[in-house]
């Protein structure tokens, strides 16, 4: 399946708008840099999930210096045409480390697992395939 995606004509980022739990619509910046997606906390919160006791603490490296952020489990995350159940999320207050911006986090490699997927600049494109493995018997 092949999907059209924004691009920020100054910052060049790749802006890709993300559905939680199949109520709540994001704007996200699409990082093939960043291992694992990453919201603003006040989005979580917006969206009814209890930020306060994150399944495990880990940390990440911004543009900032290194930031302490908690990790959680979100029910269902849907981009690109492709949906994914109970997915571990690292979450951070944005705004608390200076971070005024456009989008609501970023949308991590790990939403691409099991994929196979092609970004075309020239045509603002990206073309996602599902892998599925064969089995021999």
């Amino acid at each position: 399946m092949t999907y059209h995606f924004e691009r920020d004509p100054e910052s060049g980022m790749i802006f890709v708008d993300v559905l939680l739990d199949d109520l709540h619509k994001f704007k996200m910046v699409l990082d093939t840099g960043a291992s694992r997606t990453t919201f603003d906390k006040s989005v979580l919160f917006m969206a009814d999930y209890t930020v306060g006791s994150a399944l495990e603490k880990g940390a990440i490296e911004t543009a900032n210096g290194i930031v302490e952020v908690g990790v959680f489990t979100v029910g269902i995350l849907t981009a690109l045409g492709r949906a994914m159940h109970d997915v571990p999320v690292q979450v951070y207050d944005f705004l608390a480390h200076g971070i005024l911006s456009d989008y609501d986090g970023v949308l991590g490699i790990d939403f691409f697992e099991n994929t196979r997927f092609c970004i075309d600049m020239i045509n603002q494109t990206i073309e996602i395939e599902e892998q599925f493995h064969k089995f021999a018997f």
